[in-house]
């Protein structure tokens, strides 16, 4: 069986092109400071702090600007904040958790009435790559992670297009009790 690289996903937020603008100026551009191994996908040099009913926390931001800004948080973090972060795919935002995201080096602040998730765990695919797999988009498996702390992953996500490449991704929650601490690979099991 094909083995999956299985990434981190931390903490982070998508912000809409307003949203940009209102919390760093009109016509701001967000400053790219890596790559990540999602093509066109990257970290941005600017952090926000992410505000709850109980406390606060510093999140990155990912680029590009998208069409809804949403806030991926593991359950801890929600926890530790007191919002709430149902486990949704990426984009499934309706209805969901709310918090203030606040510029630290302005002030500048914006209320999100939802946005905050969970993220489901998922495996990114091209079609190529499912097709040797035998998998199809949104189909849920089961996926044994080959760690110092090996744990079967179940209710993961296929996500199939050809603007991905092949990876899993879990959150920091889930990454700490499996030990998927470097650079460590999955398989998808019956």
């Amino acid at each position: 069986m094909k083995e999956i690289l299985v990434e981190t996903s931390a903490r982070h937020i998508h912000l809409t092109k307003e949203a940009v603008e209102a919390l760093f100026g009109k016509g701001y551009e967000l400053t790219k400071k890596k790559d990540l191994s999602q093509p066109g996908q990257y970290a941005c040099a600017e952090k926000l702090t992410v505000v709850g009913p109980k406390g606060t926390l510093k999140a990155s931001i990912l680029g590009p600007v998208r069409s809804a800004n949403q806030v991926e948080l593991s359950l801890t973090d929600a926890r530790s904040i007191g919002v709430t972060a149902p486990i949704r795919e990426s984009g499934d935002i309706a209805g969901s958790g709310a918090c203030k995201l606040v510029n630290p080096e302005n002030g500048a602040e914006i209320e999100l009435t939802e946005g905050v998730i969970a993220a489901k765990r998922h495996i990114h695919l091209t079609p190529k790559d499912a097709e040797e797999l035998k998998v199809k988009d949104k189909q849920i498996v089961s996926v044994k992670i080959n760690s110092e702390r090996s744990v079967v992953f179940g209710d993961v996500v296929i996500r199939v297009s050809d603007k991905f490449a092949p990876a899993m991704h879990i959150d920091t929650d889930e990454s700490n009790a499996a030990c998927a601490f470097g650079t460590v690979y999955g398989i998808i099991i019956p």
